[in-house]
């Protein structure tokens, strides 16, 4: 069994490049994989080992400047849900497009999962998932409003084709484990937005402590690793991958004429060429 560690923590690195040498080196000692991205504004990643390994990377984290008090969430995993490690440097370690958003300055009221069905229920407040389209698809709160973007940078242009419909409500918003709703948020008390509420802890965290048959969880949640999803209790979900087009399949989509593994699905069948399939092919039949 392995321990998976999503975690992120928003702190200003004068000079972030110089963090990922050391980092890597006590991963890949520690044989953690995963992913860890660093930026000016923060550290956020999500990554898998053992108990040991976790915690040496861990403890490497919490020591780097500003990042004492990082926290994460933990679940497992039955198999190796990375390939391999990477740690990376990026502009943003949530990407938003924002250069005015920072989520150091404020945040929205945060809402324990223990909290957040009372709120949601509420005729006033609005619920917003701030994930994007191929995330809500598998799992959503009941009554959530799906703003239907691709990526998070398409949030603030689909605010403000929208802000209208929620004049006069609280919103409250969501995302897997808290890191787009500390920008989101911070983002809409600037747009002049009064109540703004989000989850603490995100998806995960609810999914961790609100016992099902209390839930106004749907379906499933989208987790970027191998496992693809998970549900209450953060077992591994029912979800599988279209490794075409990345986008994740259940069993009637596995079932289906159209899919093939590593080669096509339903979705995307007439998004690809046959030549694409082919080279598709060669490169399943590399991973085997």
């Amino acid at each position: 069994m392995h321990i998976v560690a999503a975690l992120y923590h928003f702190t200003r690195f004068p000079d972030p490049a110089a963090l990922i040498p050391p980092l890597r080196q006590v991963a890949e000692g520690a044989g953690v994989r995963g992913s860890l991205l660093i930026a000016p504004e923060g550290i956020n990643g999500t990554i898998a080992g053992s108990r040991a390994g976790i915690d040496a990377v861990l403890a490497a984290l919490r020591a780097l400047p500003g990042c004492a008090d990082l926290e994460w969430k933990e679940s497992t995993a039955r198999d190796m849900p990375f390939d391999r490690l990477k740690v990376r440097l990026k502009r943003e370690i949530v990407t938003m497009g924002q250069p005015d958003v920072d989520p150091r300055a404020r945040v929205g009221h945060y809402v324990e999962a223990r909290d957040w069905n009372d709120l949601i229920r509420q005729p006033d407040v609005v619920v917003i998932d701030t994930r994007n389209d191929y995330e809500v698809e598998i799992g959503t709160f009941q009554g959530a409003v799906d703003p239907d973007t691709s990526s998070f940078g398409e949030f603030p242009e689909w605010w403000a084709q929208n802000k209208d419909r929620f004049a006069g409500k609280r919103v409250a918003m969501f995302c897997t484990g808290g890191i787009r709703c500390e920008k989101s948020t911070n983002y809409l008390l600037g747009q002049g937005v009064e109540d703004v509420f989000h989850l603490k802890g995100g998806i995960l965290k609810y999914l961790e402590e609100v016992p099902q048959d209390d839930s106004l969880w749907q379906g499933e949640c989208y987790v970027f690793d191998k496992r693809v999803s998970v549900g209450h209790g953060l077992v591994q979900g029912d979800y599988g991958m279209c490794h075409a087009c990345g986008r994740p399949v259940d069993a009637a989509a596995r079932a289906h004429s159209d899919y093939e593994d590593g080669v096509a699905c339903p979705r995307c069948i007439g998004e690809y060429t046959d030549e694409d399939r082919a080279r598709f092919r060669m490169r399943q039949r590399q991973r085997a």
